[in-house]
Formats: C-alpha cells, sequence, structure tokens
C-alpha cells in the first residue's frame, strides 16, 4: 500500500514539475510579442492547460496505454509499481532539473527515457527496443520538423497577408449606390437609354470609404483581430498540451486499482496547472524572448501550426512532444524572418538530445539502488 502511494505521489510530482517546465510554452508568443505581461499570460496558460486535462477524459483515451510500458516490457514489469515509480521518478526529476536551468525539454521524451532506462534495468535483454521506432519514436522525430516546415509556410501567408491589410490601418467594408447608364433596348427613341442604381461594395482603409462611399457597414481594426486570434491560437496550443501530456502521466498510475481513472487525470491535471503557475518563469524567458524575436503575426502561425499538430496527434494517440512542436514551428518562423538566435536553438537541441540518456539514467539508478530485491 505505501508503495501505491508513494507511485501516486511520484506521478504528481511529475505531473508539477511538467506544467513548470510545458504550460508556458502555449502563451510564450503572447508574452514574447509584448501582447500581453507574463502575470496575465501564464494565467490563460493554466486554465486552458488544465481544460485540456479535462477533455483528455474523453478525447485521449488511446495515450493511456502507451506510457505504462506495455509492450515494451514483460507484462509483469507493467504491473509492478516498483518499475513505475521508478520510471515516474526518473521522469520527473529529468524535467525538474532541466526547468531549474531553464531549458524547454520535452516531458515525453523523458518519460520514454526513463521507460527504456528502467526496463532494461529490470527484464534485460527481454526489452522490446523495436516497439520504440514506431509508437515512440518516429512521431517524435517527424514532429519538430512538420512544424518547423508548415510554421514557416503559415507565416510567408500571413505576412503576405498583413503586407496587403497593414494591421496599423483600420479597416471598413462600405456599401454606395453608383448612378449607370445603361441601354434600354429601344433604338431611336427617348427611352433608349436607362439610369440604373448599381450598389457595390467594398473592402478598404477607411479613409477611402470616407471619400468614396456614403455607407459604412462596419469597421474593422486588423490589429484588433490579430491580436484576438493570437490569444485564442494561444489557448488553442495550452489546451492542445493538456490534452496530450496528462494521459501519458496518468498511465503509469493504472495500476493503483483504488483510483479512479477520471479522478486521476483531474488530479495530474490540477498538478499541472500548479506546477505552471509557480515554476514557469525560467523557461517562459528562454521560450518567450531567447529564441527569436516575434511580432503578433508570427506569433499566431507557430500556435495555430502548434494547436492543429498536437490535436490531431492526440485524437491519434501519437505522443508528439508539444515541446518539439511548438518550438519547431517558432524556429521555422525565425528562419524566415532571420532572427532565430541559432545558438539558442542548439542548446536546446542539446537539451533534448541529452534528456533520454538522462532519464534512462536516473530511472535505471533509482529501480537499481532502491527497488531491486
Amino acid at each position: 500500500m505505501l508503495i501505491l502511494l508513494a507511485l501516486v505521489a511520484s506521478g504528481l510530482f511529475l505531473a508539477y514539475n511538467n506544467g513548470a517546465n510545458d504550460n508556458f510554452k502555449g502563451v510564450a508568443t503572447l508574452y514574447g510579442s509584448g501582447t500581453v505581461n507574463y502575470k496575465t499570460a501564464i494565467t490563460i496558460a493554466t486554465v486552458a492547460t488544465f481544460a485540456g486535462s479535462l477533455s483528455s477524459i474523453y478525447l485521449a483515451e488511446n495515450l493511456l496505454t502507451h506510457f505504462s510500458g506495455k509492450g515494451l516490457v514483460p507484462d509483469e514489469f507493467v504491473s509492478s509499481p516498483s518499475f513505475l515509480l521508478s520510471v515516474s521518478l526518473g521522469a520527473g526529476l529529468t524535467v525538474f532539473l532541466a526547468t531549474r536551468l531553464g531549458f524547454p525539454i520535452s516531458t515525453t521524451h523523458s518519460l520514454i527515457g526513463a521507460l527504456v532506462g528502467s526496463g532494461l534495468m529490470a527484464a534485460g535483454s527481454a526489452v522490446d527496443l523495436s516497439i520504440l521506432g514506431n509508437r515512440f519514436f518516429l512521431p517524435l522525430l517527424a514532429s519538430p520538423i512538420i512544424a518547423l516546415l508548415l510554421g514557416a509556410t503559415t507565416y510567408i501567408i500571413f505576412r503576405w497577408f498583413g503586407k496587403k491589410y497593414q494591421p496599423g490601418k483600420e479597416l471598413c467594408f462600405c456599401r454606395n449606390e453608383m448612378a449607370t447608364v445603361i441601354p434600354a433596348g429601344i433604338p431611336n427613341t427617348i427611352l433608349a437609354r436607362q439610369i440604373s442604381a448599381l450598389t457595390r461594395f467594398q473592402l478598404a482603409a477607411t479613409s477611402d470609404c470616407d471619400d468614396q462611399y456614403s455607407d459604412v457597414i462596419f469597421k474593422i481594426s486588423p490589429q484588433t483581430i490579430l491580436d484576438w486570434a493570437h490569444g485564442l491560437s494561444a489557448t488553442i496550443v495550452c489546451f492542445a498540451r493538456g490534452l496530450n501530456d496528462t494521459p501519458k502521466i496518468m498511465g503509469l498510475l493504472l495500476i493503483v486499482s483504488a483510483l479512479d481513472v477520471q479522478l486521476g487525470l483531474f488530479a495530474i491535471g490540477l498538478g499541472m496547472a500548479i506546477g505552471g503557475l509557480f515554476g514557469a518563469r525560467r523557461v517562459a524567458e528562454t521560450v518567450g524572448h531567447k529564441i527569436t524575436s516575434m511580432n503578433h503575426s508570427q506569433g499566431f502561425s507557430a500556435n495555430l501550426v502548434t494547436g492543429m499538430l498536437v490535436i490531431f496527434a492526440s485524437k491519434l494517440g501519437m505522443p508528439v512532444s508539444t515541446t518539439h512542436v511548438s518550438i519547431g514551428a517558432i524556429f521555422g518562423i525565425g528562419l524566415i524572418n532571420r532572427q532565430g538566435e541559432r545558438s539558442m536553438m542548439k542548446k536546446i537541441a542539446l537539451s533534448w538530445l541529452v534528456t533520454l540518456p538522462v532519464a534512462a539514467t536516473i530511472a535505471a539508478t533509482l529501480f537499481a539502488l532502491a527497488f531491486t530485491q
């Protein structure tokens, strides 16, 4: 019973550190572009992430079994509290260290590394490493590349739109009736020509509407629309992250039969929310200000790509990393605007590379020292 309680506690510890490292990534573009301050950004992140965690009860059940170790190690270890506790603690400590250093690593990577490390220590050659390819590595490797390409493409489209309808101008949708002379079809008479009223509509700058049109139907501020769209896209990213990450952690706790799955997902979502509120500041500075400078359209483009990819992957049960997707999209934009901080991306990429072996080493050491009989 004591070890099951320890397993639940380690799951909540992992959830807290997951929130501290990951929650802010969805709103990093809002903060980095100066759209909102840190307090507003982390509030949006917390509420949206928790909503995604609750929604995972209904939308992401396929991810639950992926991170229990089922298929990777023999079934007796999948049902072993000692094995799952070492995985949970190994992943949690890895994310904790990265968060303290301000590096935005992937909790998904940490979990996979911990599963492999504990699995090798517990089961040795019985670990089925071939399952890592299709189930884990392929989605994790492909997702940041896809995000980079989509982020760059989406930004190019929005940049073109921004040049055509400059955010600094206020636009209006206008209507006017113009007199037009048209043939009446009765030659050689006074009715040979006829005056007709033609209604015309135009989307134009307010000054043009005032000069040429008499009836302004409504005015549009592109900047206001962009700000709202940017905020909505950030909310979607945070929602998607909660949707994708919560069942990954819950997968480690399925063995605790006394723990209702829905209650467990709620508790993990709450732990992630609290972790983001109290521990996200260092990672926020890295992803918000040190990868690339951003304006509103760039931030919106990155968030739109990230949200769509992560929600799509969650529905298919693919364990992608929100970190990889988000930073891939942001850096793709940095390549286009030539303001990407390559040195910072190298550091982040290096942290991604060491996440797996670090988590594997910590988890394997814990299992060897404390849980072997």
